[in-house]
């Protein structure tokens, strides 16, 4: 993949999308193609072959799909899995149709099963039951990876999985309903500070334990697997630590300067009770994190506050 490369960045306007792109500006990659979901409807396989007709991208970063938090995951339940699985053929079926160079397929940690052992090993995939609450969205994940290796394995194409954990950063999705936990609680905490809310009240017991890994630092290590990665199966991309949902919520509300009190409703669903991944894999190809938590949510509060004003 040399600087004139023509590459298509799938999702470029959402957080991974748009950290793999501000990345291959950084390296000096200039010949990128892009286009809005508005612009191009990737569930439409008449048009996602004709756009790949038109552009005949040599490389892919398949980072659309539809995304959200517990609540949308289980009550979106057929849309998840239909959207994604129709994404997601389409863009790996064409490429091949096209003969692009190497496609790379990002996916969710929530591909292994609940009780999986921890830390999260790449060949745990599909050795028990899923967690109820976002098993379609994992399913149709777990048949994109499924999906490369076939491509690879009968056409010889050079399709590649990475598998990254809970992320969060820049341009990330605040909802107050279909938000992923992190960003939820930014949202929250700082609603709760301009308000003087004596309160903030979070669902389940506080105890689950997840691994998070700022956007950036994915897309940095995209961008490295890409150019060194070229393996069937997968790959996992994270930090490789982890923090109680409880001192998460302790941490975002020190940064953003929430002074009220939190309380956990332990009669709500608390999910997968841990979900860290084994990155000793990612760690062989040389490649580690360098954004740490604290320093993470910062750049992510900062960039809230930016998106918040302008609604």
């Amino acid at each position: 993949m040399d600087k004139n490369s023509k590459i298509y960045i799938a999702g470029h306007k959402g957080m991974v999308g748009s950290a793999i792109y501000r990345k291959l500006k950084k390296e000096g990659y200039t010949n990128l193609v892009t286009r809005s979901s508005k612009e191009l409807d990737l569930r439409d396989q008449a048009l996602v072959a004709a756009f790949f007709t038109e552009e005949k991208p040599e490389y892919v970063f398949l980072a659309a799909a539809k995304v959200g938090g517990i609540i949308a995951n289980n009550t979106y339940r057929a849309d998840f899995l239909y959207e994604n699985l129709c994404i997601q053929n389409n863009i790996i079926h064409t490429a091949y149709l096209n003969g692009v160079k190497k496609l790379m397929f990002l996916g969710s940690s929530c591909i292994y099963p609940k009780m999986a052992p921890q830390p999260l090993k790449e060949d745990y995939l599909l050795t028990g039951p899923l967690e109820p609450t976002n098993e379609p969205y994992a399913i149709a994940k777990i048949a994109g990876i499924k999906m490369c290796d076939a491509y690879r394995t009968q056409y010889g194409c050079n399709f590649v999985s990475v598998m990254p954990t809970n992320l969060y950063g820049y341009n990330d999705n605040y909802h107050p309903e279909n938000s992923h936990v992190l960003p939820a609680f930014i949202r929250r905490f700082h609603e709760a500070k301009v308000n003087n809310s004596e309160r903030v009240t979070i669902w389940g017991s506080g105890k689950p334990l997840r691994e998070f890994l700022f956007a950036d630092d994915l897309a940095a290590a995209c961008f490295y697997l890409m150019l060194n990665y070229d393996e069937p199966g997968l790959v996992n991309v994270g930090s490789g630590k982890e923090i109680s949902i409880k001192e998460l919520a302790l941490l975002v509300k020190e940064v953003v300067g929430f002074k009220g009190e939190i309380d956990f409703d332990a009669s709500k669903p608390d999910g997968t009770p841990r979900k860290l991944m084994d990155v000793s894999k990612l760690h062989s190809y040389g490649w580690k994190h360098t954004i740490e938590l604290p320093e993470g949510i910062r750049l992510a509060y900062e960039d809230f506050q930016k998106q918040y004003k302008e609604r």
